[in-house]
């Protein structure tokens, strides 16, 4: 008989929450002083960050699908989740010791291949901490968390920057990074049944039907939600003949902060909704809501009250999708195949989010922001699309 869970906010879904905290409170603190380091203290060019940036996503996405079905063949999850959590907290601050950009190159790609080892698992174990009943609630309640280290990294960082150096900021960040491995050393294991048989690619083509067809829209949306910092990009173009650079970057940024604020509030309410309403409508609808606002950057006047509106609704989309998503999938796939569902949902969203933002810099370099915010639209209703035809194969929204 298998154990009976007493409350969603058991051990488990704590102690990813605070990781997920202190996790992202050290890699972001450290994130958000890079561009300062390369620039300033190793004197190297904007496409240097370029590739740091995409090498260690591209690397991070790739190894996810492969270690989510590791865990799923080694029956533990653990392991893998101390390790992911481990490397990254170990080496983004060793990027305080560079001296050259190669040295900042190797150190963010392990500790980014890190967060690719660990998050499948994670997302796996997680879902098998509660009951189905309560599970978009606890996903809701683990982005929020990560959300909230977000905005506290960067935060602290700038905060503390004019005292302690660009340097010792990286350093700082080990004690967040130790505190999440603290945290995760908490979590109790809850898959042990170890399956030596499973292999990869057959355990890849034999994904359910329905987790198919919700990679596909997952995939649609991917190639169309291009990087929030577009959105900082629109409001500094648009105000800085007005008001300066300076004046139009501070706004930008107050605008992303609210945007991270939005996004870990509703990533909680619509985790808690998603226990009681269909997962595939509320992922719809957050969808529905990318495109709306891609098109109200293109129609509405650039003004500071319609740019408010438009990063909240950039923060609702935020919060209800990454938690949705993952909700959704966990949902789909059977327990003993989590780890490689997650993987490739990990893996599709990071090749999406690589593809996505090299295409609309292209179209806004090219032609103008408009084009941008319209291919984004264009995607995301088709993303809807596929779900409600989804949805039309099982007769209505009820999962």
């Amino acid at each position: 008989m298998s154990e009976k869970k007493k409350g969603w906010l058991n051990r488990n879904v704590l102690s990813f929450g605070l990781a997920s905290l202190f996790s992202d409170m050290g890699h972001e603190m450290a994130t958000a002083i890079l561009p300062i380091f390369l620039f300033m203290e190793l004197h190297s060019a904007a496409a240097i960050l370029g590739i740091i940036e995409g090498v260690s996503d591209f690397s991070s996405s790739f190894i996810k699908t492969f270690a989510g079905w590791y865990s799923d063949k080694a029956g533990k999850r653990k392991p893998f989740i101390i390790l992911g959590y481990v490397m990254t907290g170990f080496f983004i601050p060793l990027i305080g010791f560079a001296t050259h950009w190669i040295h900042v190159l190797i150190a963010r790609t392990l500790g980014w291949l890190g967060r690719g080892i660990r998050s499948p698992a994670r997302d796996a174990l997680l879902s098998d901490s509660v009951d189905k009943e309560t599970r978009s609630r606890s996903f809701g309640f683990e982005r929020m968390m990560d959300t909230l280290g977000a905005i506290l990294g960067p935060a602290l960082a700038f905060f503390l920057l004019p005292i302690l150096g660009v340097r010792n900021i990286f350093f700082l960040a080990l004690i967040p990074g130790i505190l999440a491995v603290v945290a995760v050393l908490m979590v109790r294991e809850k898959y042990k049944t170890k399956n030596t048989k499973i292999e990869f690619w057959k355990t890849i083509k034999g994904m359910p039907s329905d987790f198919n067809r919700f990679l596909l829209a997952a995939a649609v949306f991917g190639i169309a939600n291009f990087a929030n910092t577009f959105l900082v990009l629109r409001v500094m173009e648009a105000l800085k003949p007005s008001i300066g650079i300076l004046a139009a970057g501070s706004i930008a940024t107050g605008l992303y902060m609210l945007l991270n604020v939005g996004a870990a509030i509703f990533a909680y309410i619509f985790g808690s909704l998603g226990d009681r309403m269909s997962k595939r409508f509320l992922l719809g609808l957050g969808y529905a809501i990318f495109a709306i606002y891609c098109i109200g950057f293109v129609i509405l006047q650039p003004t500071i009250a319609s740019f408010i509106i438009l990063f909240l609704l950039a923060g609702v989309e935020t919060g209800l999708i990454d938690v949705m998503e993952r909700a959704y999938a966990a949902d789909l796939l059977k327990k003993d195949i989590r780890g490689t569902g997650f993987g490739l949902l990990n893996t599709v969203n990071g090749i999406g989010d690589f593809v996505s933002s090299i295409i609309a810099g292209l179209l806004w370099t090219v032609f103008s922001y408009g084009w941008s915010f319209i291919y984004g639209a264009i995607l995301a209703i088709i993303a809807v699309g596929i779900l409600i035809i989804q949805n039309r194969r099982h007769g209505g929204w009820q999962q």
